[in-house]
């Protein structure tokens, strides 16, 4: 799940379709998105303020650099993802973070998946529409 280096600490986190990788770097807190800044990858502030939640928890936002790669689902999927790979990071870095993740919530998995198609059924719940004649 998430492993340490001397140079960066690594984790992974996944949302609905979405995978998202992260290596956490001393750094002066830039957070780069599949080498772009995340401004520029997400152009949404609730999504960048989702991203900054646990590194701002941890108290080290000028202190590192965030590199994340993201891929699958929707860009709400990916920054949670994101974000929960990001706390794991942060977890494997220092277990001091851990109480103060915990409780924000920031380390538990969102296990919501899209349900299946059903035979029969127009989507995983929805029936065609009943006529008596």
């Amino acid at each position: 799940m998430a492993e340490t280096t001397p140079h960066y600490h690594y984790a992974r986190g996944r949302r609905k379709e979405a995978i998202a990788t992260v290596r956490l770097y001393p750094g002066k807190g830039e957070v780069l998105v599949n080498e772009m800044p995340a401004n520029d990858y997400f152009n949404n502030a609730s999504l960048i303020a989702l991203l900054d939640r646990p590194i701002k928890l941890a108290g080290q936002d000028q202190k590192l650099m965030v590199s994340l790669h993201v891929s699958g689902g929707g860009k709400r999927g990916q920054a949670d993802a994101a974000s929960l790979a990001i706390a794991r990071a942060l977890n494997v870095m220092s277990d001091d973070f851990r109480s103060t993740l915990k409780k924000a919530g920031l380390l538990t998995r969102d296990p919501r998946e899209k349900e299946r198609m059903k035979p029969g059924l127009k989507k995983a719940r929805k029936a065609p529409q009943f006529s008596k004649r």
